[in-house]
Parts: C-alpha cells; sequence; structure tokens
C-alpha cells in the first residue's frame, strides 16, 4: 500500500490515538485559544496563524499541578515559561542544547520568595504519568519570517517535542528526502521558533519511516525496527512505520529516550546532537538491568555480554548505558571503570566520555595515564567517577586497588585479552615460571566488581566471565539499517 500525504498523515495519527494521546487539529486549537482571549483570530489561506510554537495553557497548567504542594505561583509559572521563550532561535543549536538539559536533567529555580526553598523543577514528571498531558497536532499554521504549517507536531505538556514531516510514496519526484529539506531547511529559515524546543524529529513516506536528530545529516536518520527489542525478525517498509510508533512512542518509552538517550557534547563545532537508534536503545537498557541483577554482593559481578556486529555504535551503548548507571538510586552512585586492549579505542573513547561530562552527569571523568594513577584516582573515593584506561596498565603492579562493591568495569574487546584469567606455566632454563594474563590481574585488582563485556565475537570464555548475551545486533540488521554495505561475490569463468 502507498499512501497520499494526507492518508499517511491520518494514518500516524490513528495510530498515535490507540497509544492514548489527545489528537487536535491546528487550526482548531489557534481558534480556541482566540476564542478564549475574545479576540479575533488572524485566517491565512484558510488557516488560524500565529507565532505562539508553545501550548503555554498545557505547560502553566502541568506547573500548577506538579507543584502545588511547594505553593508555586502564578508569577513563578509565568517566569519558568519566559526563561525558555526568551531561549534566541538565532543562536538556534545552543538555545536547544539549553532547553534539552532543562527537559533531560531538571533545573533549579529560584523561588519569587527567597525565604522559600528551591524548586527542582521537571518538563516532565517520570514518576506519575497521571500527571502528564500527551497531544498530536496536525495542520498547525505557524507564521515566523513566512507562514508554515508543519505536518505534524508531538506534544508533551506543552512542549512541541518531536515535529513530523510526511511525503507521499505516490509521485516519483518526491521521495522522505524531501520531507528531511522541509524541516531542516525551510523550516529552520522560516520557523526557527519550533525547533529550539525540539528533542528529534520523523520523516515518512510510509515504506520508509525515519527518526534523527533535527541537527543531523540525513544519513543519520534511522528507521526504528523492533517494537520490544526482543523480536528475532526487524520490521521492513510499511511495517517499519509501525514498529517506529509502537516502538518510540509508547509514553513510558518516548519519556526514557528524551530523558536519557539524546546526547548532545558539552562543546561542538559541528552541531552534534545524537539520538540513540534501536539497537543502542535495547542494548543499554538490557545491560543496565543485568548490572543490577548481577551486581555484587548479591549477584555473581556478571553483569552481561553485548554482541555488537560492526556499525551497532558501542561507544554510544556505552555513554548511555553509564548515564543510565550513574543516574540510578539502586547502583549507589558508582564507578565506572571503562577498558579497552588498544590505544586507538582508549583514545576515541575518552575523547567522547570526556566531552559528555553534563550528559554523563559526573565531572569526575578521566583518562587513567598508569596503574598508579588509577590507584590515586579510586584512594579514598565511595562513589562516582568515570575512569578509561587499557588492559595492559593492570600488569604494571598487582596491588588491590578498591574492594568496593559499587564499581562495574566495562569492557571493550571482550573476546580477547580480557578474558585469559588462567594460570600459564612456561618452562625455563631457571625452571618453571607461572604467569596470568591481563584480565587475571584485572579481576585480582578489583575483586568485588561487576563487568559487563562488548564484543564483536563471543566465544565461551567471554560468557564465563562477563555472563550471558543479554543482547545482539547482527550483520544482518546491520545490512539493513543500511549502516554496512552488503557484499556480493560473482562467479566469473575464466576461458583459458
Amino acid at each position: 500500500m502507498k499512501f497520499t500525504e494526507a492518508q499517511l498523515e491520518a494514518s500516524f495519527i490513528d495510530e498515535f490515538q490507540k497509544l492514548d494521546y489527545a489528537y487536535h487539529n491546528g487550526s482548531d486549537l489557534r481558534q480556541a485559544k482566540a476564542t478564549q482571549l475574545a479576540k479575533e483570530p488572524r485566517i491565512q489561506y484558510g488557516h488560524v496563524v500565529e507565532e505562539d510554537v508553545l501550548i503555554r495553557d498545557d505547560l502553566a497548567q502541568y506547573l500548577a499541578k506538579r507543584y502545588e504542594k511547594e505553593g508555586i505561583t502564578l508569577i513563578e509559572i509565568e517566569r519558568i515559561i519566559r526563561e525558555i521563550e526568551k531561549l534566541p532561535a538565532s543562536d538556534l543549536y545552543e538555545s536547544n542544547k539549553a532547553f534539552m538539559r532543562k527537559v533531560s536533567n531538571g533545573f533549579i529555580f529560584k523561588r519569587e520568595d527567597y525565604k522559600q526553598k528551591d524548586l527542582f523543577i521537571e518538563f516532565i514528571d517520570h514518576e506519575d504519568d497521571s500527571n502528564n498531558s500527551y497531544k498530536v497536532v496536525n495542520q498547525l499554521a505557524i507564521q515566523g519570517s513566512e507562514m508554515r504549517i508543519p505536518d505534524m507536531i508531538l506534544y508533551i505538556n506543552g512542549l512541541p517535542l518531536v515535529v513530523f514531516e510526511f511525503k507521499t510514496a505516490i509521485q516519483e519526484d518526491v521521495t522522505i528526502h524531501n520531507a528531511y529539506r522541509q524541516l531542516t531547511v525551510t523550516y529552520r529559515r522560516n520557523i526557527p521558533e519550533l525547533f529550539k524546543y525540539n528533542a528529534f524529529c520523523v520523516i515518512s513516506d510510509g515504506v520508509n519511516s525515519k527518526a534523527g536528530s533535527f541537527f543531523a545529516k540525513e544519513e543519520f536518520f534511522y528507521a526504528w525496527r523492533k517494537i520490544t527489542g526482543e523480536e528475532r525478525e526487524e520490521m521492513q517498509g510499511i511495517d517499519s512505520m509501525k514498529s517506529l510508533i509502537l516502538g518510540m512512542f509508547q509514553r513510558d518509552r518516548l519519556k526514557d529516550i528524551i530523558r536519557n538517550f539524546i546526547l548532545i557534547p558539552d562543546q561542538s563545532h559541528k552541531q552534534e546532537k545524537i539520538l540513540c537508534r534501536y539497537p543502542q536503545y535495547y542494548a543499554a537498557r538490557k545491560l543496565f538491568e543485568s548490572i543490577k541483577k548481577q551486581k555484587r554482593p548479591l549477584g555473581d559481578g556478571k553483569g552481561g555480554t553485548y554482541f555488537g556486529a560492526t556499525g551497532c555504535g558501542k561507544s554510544y551503548i556505552m555513554l548511555f548505558l553509564t548515564r543510565l548507571l550513574m543516574r540510578s538510586t539502586a547502583l549507589s552512585s558508582p564507578t565506572i571503570v571503562v577498558i579497552t586492549d588498544r590505544t586507538d579505542l582508549d583514545e576515541q573513547l575518552s575523547k567522547q566520555f570526556t566531552g559528555a561530562k553534563t550528559y554523563v552527569g559526573d565531572n569526575s571523568i578521566e583518562s587513567v595515564t598508569s596503574r598508579e594513577h588509577l590507584r590515586e584516582l579510586l584512594q579514598g573515593r565511595s562513589s562516582g567517577g568515570v575512569f578509561l584506561t587499557t588492559i595492559h596498565k593492570f600488569t604494571e603492579d598487582t596491588q588491590l586497588l578498591t574492594e568496593r562493591d559499587n564499581v562495574i568495569c566495562i569492557s571493550d574487546e571482550a573476546h580477547r585479552s580480557q578474558v585469559n584469567l588462567d594460570q600459564k606455566i612456561k618452562i625455563t632454563d631457571k625452571g618453571a615460571k607461572k604467569t596470568y594474563g591481563f584480565a587475571k590481574y584485572l579481576h585480582d585488582s578489583l575483586p568485588n566488581a561487576t563487568y559487563a563485556g562488548f564484543t564483536v565475537t563471543p566465544i565461551d570464555a567471554t560468557i564465563d566471565v562477563f555472563g550471558p548475551v543479554v543482547d545482539a545486533y547482527t550483520m544482518r540488521e546491520s545490512v539493513t539499517d543500511e549502516i554496512t554495505v552488503r557484499i556480493v561475490y560473482e562467479l566469473s569463468l575464466i576461458h583459458i
């Protein structure tokens, strides 16, 4: 089945209504507000138009209800709303970064009465979902430098967090690329105010449905091919439209993605903003749950193995997982040690982690220069900190580093040097010499840590050290997602 643009829009709205999102037509929404304010609405090309992109009443009502016990005042609510409205659309990336940090991390708000305790404000209630309002709005006319009408906007508590743009698959000269250009070129030029508040965007022609950051290149918009993460086969074609909606937009899942799975580096000259892909989301979530279950002293310390083929984006999975671990109240603010077996991988991960301190939620993120350096970092520390090192540094001496059980070791390339725990005996002229692999010294140094491993080639020893495979991303999936190019061999006969 191929959709016209109107049919595709209606199909999306229908699926969202099944998920209990309230539906509103944009003109009706504008008309109702104009009537409420007792003024004549502005009509242009049959649409009721205004500049506002927030649904201010929804946001004000949410704040009033959520912080009623704290005695929040109407003046304070107005101040909170004005603080985000005054973010300049002229510096769209920095304004969006500032807004997204408020949405994902919450923020401290100083009261009107300085004698009152500061409020910790969250724009989305992650504990009691009944406090949140969810709306999908189509055909909302927005006046910027020109009047533009995005196909659909998803609002949570009056905030326009997701923008959808649809194109028909019927016309040969119209593709999903046109939807991407409409968002990132036309709308950015004419109605940038909308994207100050944007978490991510969705583009679709019905056959292809993809999500991505507003600041990303089109090649970094991806399909979401699994609904629960347990499916054996990833969904394609028209089915991938439903898997994107049901996979990303279940309410708890959407809140989780917005809160934990959108990475904005502390500094970026390239306007980087990374939205997780489905294999990254499910991998990080499953590893997190496995680590919680197996954490010492109640568990066996085997936090789980992740089998990720080329293109899984394991460095981002590690960052997403680290944020989940660091924000977990159940894990007592753990210390994370990220271990690789190659210097180039260590340098790459160190650059990514040290550039994401705000996202991770810890300023103590350091690349370890030696075992002695790691000992100094761990000494006297009871919680927190993310330290990146290579496995080879653990042979520099054999002294205990810490006996704490709230240490989580995340090992890259877990199929090689990080699983050799067994003793080896080497016969020399001076007799038998006992030696151990790097992993033995690591585990002796951190005896009560919990270990999770990443590998592209799991072996029995990997499972023995890190525990069962909790999730996998196969080469077939990587090819389907167009991350890896399919290799085709053709038989060619040579005539002699």
